[in-house]
């Protein structure tokens, strides 16, 4: 399971607590806390 802090790679995760989307546009980027509800655990979608 991705969570804050991690390089998953590109893609959409979904957070695991609110179910807000967060879009990875690059493999370098870290997924961040969730915007909406700050979860830091995510679902790959």
């Amino acid at each position: 399971m991705p969570t804050t802090g991690e390089k998953p790679g590109k893609g959409t995760y979904q957070c695991k607590t609110c179910g807000q989307v967060v879009r990875l546009d690059d493999s370098t980027d870290t997924l961040p806390p969730c915007p909406k509800c700050n979860g830091t655990e995510y679902y790959k979608v």
